[in-house]
This record gives structure tokens, C-alpha cells and sequence, in this order.
């Protein structure tokens, strides 16, 4: 009689028992909600594209019975990573040219490799080979500025990656539009395509104030309002930059841009190295987010943004890798976290300067209210998108743990991810990714290098 009644019971249980689709567990978790809660022996329940149950394992299995279970007990789960500024499809650029200052770098060497070599073709494959680095390193989610924006946005849904995808905008011939005036039309379709896109949040990318004439910045702010989309651009990156506008505006980048109603809407500023009091003032007013790039920054010598400074003032600036043509060289934003932490100690002369949490921070929550996303993403609650991580911590660099923010930036890198879900997706399982031929795409660029190569001799 009584194995009988705690049968029944048990029945009752799981009948009672929500339904999630997937279950994943692990050491901890790290949730990055407002209390910033650290879960010992946690776990998520999904199902669809949302999380619906945040808590410790034990209370997860008692309130859902799902399909598909996921443990790792010797692992973090995380909030996927975002990645708030890159050019995904110069991968296939990779190190074609180092050690020079950005003027050079752009002017002798990536423009001119562009205009040769940059086809759809390329677009396509060079963004599966950024996607597929991108995953193996945790990131979920990536901000992009290129060519071919809508074959971007095509590879990037095949990965099942999520973006905020812009069309480069340009005051000179790019490789897929002639002028300014002719992308600006065809940016106006990738926002009607990709409208309500499920991954995929299109933008208007106007390169820089020193490469796009007023009239078409103008005119890019417009369209981005029209189809309320974000605006992306380079924002003072370097002093060269700054002073070029002093000299010939009287006014730094960021005054002149708000001075044009640039800043009306949602706006991302990458970079933001040379930014003064005023600026901040500005940017802190119009809310708009940042991207800082410590790699990009410390190779080309652009300068040390004031991370610290601009975070305390409440504007939010996450991270970004740049393209890895010769800025950054890889997308591992465990890296850029490092490195952030690092420049910012260095620069003030205080190891307290950006400590470990907000580094990772600026790579999940704060990279999500930089891009206006920090309701959907950034964060394991309920209710927001499923995109997630693990990290192992079964390997020599991992053990021991004391301090969990301190071993993701300091110890770990981009190789210890082990698993992603991306909008209630597995994408990646034990480091194979899911939704792409590694191997073709390997092969693909390695033919894509010869043919470069020989374009530049």
C-alpha cells in the first residue's frame, strides 16, 4: 500500500510539473539579474525561445519536467556573451596587415584589399568563418558593420547566431554600392527584410564622420528613424580624428554629430577612446551606448578609453573585438574582458580600477543596455531570450575557484566554452557547433587567403 500511495504521489507530481523543452545545469550559474545572484548547483528551464524557470536545481526539477537535459557539474552557465562591435566577414583579412597606425592600416591596406577582393561570395564565408569563432567562444550575440550586410544577415541566421547587422554607409565607392545615396536605398530594404527578424535587428551604419559627407549622416539618422531602427558608427577612435574635426568644425566628433540631430535616436558609438566631459555630457543626455575595443585599441595605438569614468557617469558601454583584419585578430571577448581589466589598472595606476565583474558585465547586461536590447538579452531571468553558455572548470587554468568573476576574466579563455544556446537553440555541443560545416568553411578560406594573396602582389 504504501509503494503504491508514493507512486501515486510521484504521478501527481509530474503531472502537476510544467513543461520546458530543455533543462540545462551546472556548478553555477550566473544570472547577472539586478541582484547579480550567483546559483550554486543551478539550473534554466526553456522552452521556445524564452527562459521560464531561473533557480537551484533542485527547485528546477520539482517545478518542470522537460525533453532534453543538460548537466555539467563541472561548468558555469552563463548569459551568452555580446560582442557590441565587429566587421564579421574581414576574417578572411585575418592579419594581412599589422603594426601601423589605423590611417595607414585603413587607407594602404584594407581599402585597397576590399576593393579587390570584397564579393558576396567572400561576405558570405568570411561571416561563417566569424560565426563559427565566434560560437566556439561563447558569443551570442555580435554587432556588425560590413558590406553585403544582407548576406551577413543571411549567413548569421544559417548559424543560428543572433545580430544587430548594419550596412556600411561610405562617402566613396564600396564593393557592393557605387555611392552613398545608392546604399542608403538598399539599406532601406535590409530594414524592411529583416523587420521583427526573430535574430536578426537591422541598423543604419554610416562608417565615421570623417569618411560620410553631412547631408548623408543626415539623412542615415532619418531612415533609422523611419524604421526605428539603431544607428552604428565609429565615434572618436583616435586623436587624429578628434583634431581633424576641431580644425575643421570647431567641434569635437560627438558635438558635432548632436549638433546634426545624429543623436536623436538609438545610437552605438564605437569606440569612443577621445571623448571629453562635454561629450560624455552629451552622450550621457541622448543615452547613447558605447563599444570599447582594448585589443583593437592597444594594437593601432588609438589611445585608453575612460572606461571607468564613462561607466560611473551611466552611460553603458559594452565590449567589442573590431574586425580581425589587423585590429583585434580574433573575436574572444574573454580575452577582450581581460584586457579592458587590465588597460584600465594600468592607465589610472589602481589595480581597483574596472574590477573583474564589471569587465564581465560589459561583456553580458551592460552590452545589452548599450544596444537597447537589456530586456530581451544580457541576463538569465525569466521571460528573456535563451541565449546561454557554459564554461568548463575541469581544466588545470581553471582550478582552483574562489572567486567566480575573477576566474572568467583572469583565468579562462574563449576555448573553455563547452556548450550555446542561442534564442532557445542548442547551437553548440561539447565544442562542436551544430549549424556549421567546420571543415568547408576552413577549407573556403584557406582558398580565399591564395586568392588575396595573389590580388595584392
Amino acid at each position: 500500500m504504501l509503494r503504491f500511495c508514493s507512486a501515486f504521489f510521484l504521478l501527481l507530481a509530474i503531472a502537476a510539473a510544467e513543461q520546458a523543452d530543455s533543462i540545462w545545469s551546472a556548478r553555477y550559474v550566473i544570472t547577472m539579474d539586478a541582484r547579480r545572484r550567483i546559483i550554486e548547483n543551478g539550473a534554466i528551464a526553456v522552452r521556445g525561445q524564452r527562459i521560464v524557470g531561473v533557480g537551484t536545481r533542485l527547485e528546477i526539477d520539482k517545478q518542470f519536467t522537460a525533453k532534453q537535459h543538460l548537466d555539467r557539474p563541472a561548468a558555469i552557465l552563463a548569459p551568452g556573451l555580446i560582442n557590441t562591435h565587429t566587421h564579421a566577414a574581414m576574417s578572411l583579412l585575418r592579419g594581412i596587415a599589422d603594426d601601423m597606425t589605423l590611417q595607414d592600416w585603413l587607407t594602404k591596406f584594407i581599402f585597397p584589399a576590399e576593393a579587390k577582393n570584397v564579393t558576396a561570395d567572400s561576405v558570405r564565408w568570411g561571416t561563417r568563418l566569424a560565426c563559427l569563432e565566434m560560437l566556439l567562444s561563447g558569443t551570442t550575440t555580435y554587432t556588425d558593420m560590413y558590406y553585403f550586410e544582407d548576406v551577413v544577415a543571411e549567413a548569421s541566421k544559417e548559424a543560428g547566431m543572433r545580430g544587430v547587422l548594419g550596412e556600411t554607409i561610405i562617402g566613396f565607392p564600396a564593393p557592393d554600392h557605387k555611392t552613398p545615396e545608392e546604399t542608403l536605398q538598399a539599406t532601406e530594404k535590409f530594414l524592411q527584410r529583416f523587420h521583427n527578424d526573430p535574430l536578426i535587428v537591422p541598423a543604419v551604419a554610416p562608417h565615421s564622420i570623417y569618411t560620410v559627407p553631412e547631408n548623408i549622416l543626415r539623412a542615415s539618422r532619418a531612415l533609422a528613424d523611419k524604421y526605428k531602427a539603431p544607428v552604428l558608427i565609429h565615434l572618436s577612435e583616435t586623436k587624429k580624428e578628434n583634431d581633424d574635426s576641431l580644425a575643421k568644425r570647431h567641434m569635437s566628433p560627438a558635438r558635432y554629430l548632436d549638433s546634426i540631430g545624429f543623436f536623436a535616436g538609438p545610437t552605438l558609438g564605437a569606440h569612443g577612446v577621445w571623448l571629453d566631459d562635454a561629450d560624455r555630457k552629451i552622450l550621457n543626455a541622448r543615452r547613447v551606448g558605447l563599444s570599447h575595443c582594448p585589443s583593437s585599441n592597444t594594437k593601432l595605438a588609438s589611445g585608453i578609453a575612460h572606461v571607468d569614468q564613462i561607466l560611473r557617469e551611466g552611460i553603458a558601454m559594452g565590449l567589442g573585438t573590431d574586425g580581425v583584419a589587423g585590429s583585434g585578430n580574433n573575436t574572444d571577448m574573454i580575452r577582450e574582458m581581460d584586457i579592458a581589466a587590465k588597460m584600465q589598472k594600468i592607465a589610472q595606476m589602481d589595480p581597483r580600477a574596472l574590477n573583474a565583474q564589471t569587465a564581465f558585465e560589459m561583456a553580458t547586461i551592460t552590452g545589452a543596455r548599450a544596444l537597447g536590447m537589456e530586456r530581451e538579452i544580457g541576463s538569465l531571468e525569466v521571460g528573456k531570450r535563451a541565449d546561454l553558455i557554459t564554461l568548463r572548470l575541469d581544466s588545470p587554468h581553471a582550478t582552483p575557484l574562489y572567486e567566480i568573476y575573477s576566474q572568467i576574466v583572469y583565468a579562462l579563455n574563449g576555448s573553455d566554452v563547452r556548450d550555446v544556446m542561442i534564442n532557445g537553440k542548442q547551437i553548440v555541443r561539447d565544442r562542436q557547433v551544430l549549424t556549421l560545416n567546420a571543415a568547408e568553411i576552413l577549407a573556403k578560406a584557406a582558398e580565399y587567403r591564395t586568392k588575396i594573396s595573389n590580388s595584392l602582389q
